[in-house]
């Protein structure tokens, strides 16, 4: 075990104590993966058997690195452990019990936008405006609750729930969510939520079953577990119940995913759900400098709400961070590219060390147009990935029908495609039927002609019988040669080849490359599982994270915050450092909202080894007028002297008051933790007020920001605009023809 030596002690005590709870505290550069591996490593080779370890994690990326570096210790063995992202792990076992909830085992899994085409399907049936019952947040307040563990029924007689939905304007929403149930039930299929939902729903109903599953699993192990959902959380305590063997690894100082579900409380409230938990603090920093450490120390210190621990660093002091004031967002794309060209030439950088981290995909396009003209080559990541391409779906839309024929957003997908003559109303006609009938789609497809009589059936007909033919291929060939002959016969391949414009060589292209990676697939020995329906849960279970790799060269990295979670670089830049925009001014209601913004800013910085660069502009384009910026408050939160203002771009005399802490500025605007705020909610008789006459010194109450003093007017023509100082959020500059303020009158 000479791996042991490799580790420092808390490192060591973490990767040793084996039984009972553990909760390992991982700051940011400290090892941690390193420490989850051996952690396995030092189970197997202390007796452990690999089959009793389940090891979830966030994406398959880590699991797979995790995977590598234990074989590399205990050799093949590795392969039997039970580890992979919750959906991948809980599809496997939903896979295996699914008749029990009344699936089959070849049940679809939807993504997102096979989920928001369904909704638009419910919809259009039921006569919904989709502009007031928007696709995204239809599926955002579904995810919501099933991330909740609430059913349909739950939902619909929970008197909150249904009241917030009518105050908001959308009362369906309950029934929305019934329907979209019922339907992907009935079609075989289920969503990413659902993979989590229905395990918890699995476990529950059939104890059994979760009993067959804790006897399996010994030891339970969840990386970054600040990431996990209520679901998440739910399903991992009832499998580590019988042996309390659970280990959970995660920085609550780097949970970013409120909005997907994440609940920073899990990690929070750990110790209370198991009181005999024994807790390691990893606080060594091996990735940054000593500047870039106690400089996000600094920003994250001003959290009320989160486990103590103190992160230090042995690496060198460093350079100071760099900041960058610009005139306009444009000037700010300009600068970042001339410092990128400079890094690169002073500290012999690749374009692969350099990453430029924005809050908002939107202020990509500044960024990329001044590295273009400075011929920088960079890589975005979160932009359409090879999967979400429409020729990709198509195809994958055939193999998923082949083995699922009830899939119905599929089957929508491919019932005309290539043209064989199959019209909209004559698709409408055979869901009705499903509908109206209570049948499954396939019976009603090979039961065509008693829907459409005489010759419009045939088309259907002649469809239904190319599937089975596709069906009689999948069942005896493996996946590529399944899928290879389903390309050809379905007519895409054909389709795509005769279309020589660029974009059709290039989506012709993209199909082989598919048929490449299914050919990969088969010829992979790890995979025992050699069909169609083992690749298709591979590919729907890819996340983001996952396929970054597929974007090869030397190219500078432009991604969002959230994206760069897991990842370091030489040199980071983090753009566009204002107030409204980073901290984010949706993000400004409450405590709980500005602190996820701060460990936000928190994961940004530490993404960054040697160098760190912060830049912001004094004006941006906003609703297409030029705006005022305010420096964001992260930058008066570090301290002074980790900071170093850029000399070309700004002197020392234009050092924004902000940066003086001693002088009283718009670092008042910060929620202060010693004195906490009551949330303002909008009162039921809230009306605006004529704001024509709104004079400096006017109390107002603005129906999101709260009660506030008119401190400054600025009047240009028609553009009136009213600072005002909100007691919850500090100053906010607000256009007076938009704002919506109720003036209260003064006080003697």
């Amino acid at each position: 075990m000479d791996y042991l030596n490799s580790l420092n002690e808390s490192q060591r005590k973490a990767v040793t104590h084996t039984e009972g709870p553990v909760m390992i505290i991982a700051g940011a550069g400290s090892g941690k993966t390193r420490v989850l591996t051996y952690r396995i490593a030092y189970l197997i080779q202390n007796g452990v058997d690999p089959y009793n370890i389940l090891a979830l994690t966030f994406t398959n990326k880590a699991a797979n690195e995790m995977r590598q570096r234990i074989e590399k210790v205990v050799g093949a063995e590795a392969r039997n452990l039970w580890m992979g992202t919750f959906h991948a792990v809980f599809a496997r076992i939903l896979r295996a019990e699914a008749e029990k909830i009344g699936y089959t085992k070849n049940f679809t899994i939807y993504d997102t936008d096979d989920s928001k085409s369904l909704i638009k399907s419910i919809l259009k049936e039921n006569n919904l405006d989709d502009k007031i019952y928007k696709p995204n947040i239809v599926l955002n307040r579904i995810s919501a609750a099933k991330n909740r563990l609430i059913s349909p029924g739950e939902y619909m007689n929970n008197p909150i729930i249904t009241n917030e939905d009518k105050e908001n304007m959308r009362p369906e929403l309950g029934r929305l969510y019934k329907i979209y149930s019922e339907r992907c039930y009935k079609a075989g299929a289920m969503d990413f939520d659902d993979l989590l939902f229905n395990t918890s729903i699995l476990f529950r109903d059939h104890l059994d079953v979760l009993n067959k599953y804790q006897n399996r699993f010994k030891y339970v192990m969840i990386d970054e577990f600040q990431d996990t959902n209520l679901t998440q959380y739910y399903i991992t305590r009832k499998l580590a119940a019988q042996n309390q063997n659970i280990c959970v690894v995660g920085d609550d100082a780097q949970s970013i995913y409120a909005f997907r579900g994440a609940d920073i409380q899990n990690i929070l409230n750990f110790a209370k759900d198991y009181p005999d938990l024994a807790t390691y603090k990893l606080e060594q920093n091996y990735r940054s400098t000593k500047t870039i450490v106690n400089a996000a120390n600094d920003v994250i210190s001003k959290n009320k709400n989160q486990l103590p621990k103190h992160v230090f660093t042995e690496n060198e002091e460093g350079n100071l961070i760099e900041v960058l004031k610009a005139n306009s967002d444009n000037e700010e794309g300009k600068l970042i590219a001339t410092s990128i060209f400079e890094s690169k030439m002073l500290h012999q950088l690749k374009n692969n060390d350099i990453a430029v981290l924005y809050r908002t995909n939107a202020q990509s396009r500044p960024i990329e147009e001044a590295l273009r003209k400075m011929n920088i080559p960079y890589r975005i990541v979160g932009g359409i990935s090879f999967y979400q391409r429409k020729e990709i779906k198509d195809l994958l839309a055939y193999l998923r029908y082949t083995i699922n024929p009830n899939d119905e957003e599929a089957f929508r997908r491919i019932i005309n495609y290539p043209r064989r003559g199959i019209g909209d109303a004559t698709v409408l006609k055979i869901i009705a039927t499903t509908e109206e009938q209570g049948a499954n789609l396939w019976d009603v497809l090979c039961n065509i002609k008693s829907i459409i009589p005489g010759r419009g059936s045939e088309q259907v007909e002649d469809f239904v019988n190319l599937i089975k033919t596709f069906q009689k291929s999948v069942d005896e060939k493996d996946a590529y040669e399944a899928a290879s002959m389903i390309a050809k016969e379905s007519g895409i391949l054909k389709e795509l080849y005769d279309d020589k414009t660029p974009e059709g060589v290039a989506r012709f292209e993209n199909v082989q490359s598919l048929l490449n990676a299914i050919k990969a697939f088969t010829d992979d020995p790890e995979n025992e599982d050699k069909k169609i329906g083992a690749f298709l849960q591979q590919v729907s279970l890819l996340t983001n994270a996952d396929e970054t790799k597929n974007e090869e060269g030397d190219k500078v990295t432009l991604m969002t915050i959230h994206s760069a979670k897991g990842l370091e670089f030489k040199h980071v830049y983090i753009a566009g450092l204002e107030e409204d925009l980073f901290p984010s001014q949706t993000m400004l209601t409450s405590r709980e909202d500005l602190e996820e913004e701060r460990r936000l800013f928190y994961v940004a910085v530490t993404r960054a080894e040697k160098w760190l660069t912060l830049s912001y502009a004094t004006t941006r384009y906003r609703f297409g007028k030029l705006r005022p910026c305010e420096p964001s408050r992260f930058l008066t939160e570090m301290n002074p002297k980790y900071l170093r203002l850029s000399s070309k771009i700004i002197t020392q005399e234009e050092i924004p008051l902000s940066y003086n802490h001693n002088v009283k500025t718009s670092a008042k605007n910060l929620v202060s933790s010693s004195k906490p705020k009551i949330k303002y909610t909008m009162p039921p008789d809230f009306k605006p007020s004529d704001t024509s006459d709104l004079q400096k010194g006017m109390r107002v109450e603005h129906p999101k920001f709260g009660y506030g003093t008119v401190i400054k007017m600025d009047v240009n023509g028609t553009d009136r605009k009213a600072v005002i100082d909100f007691e919850e959020v500090g100053e906010k500059t607000l256009i007076l023809t938009f704002a919506k303020l109720r003036i209260h009158p003064q006080q003697n």
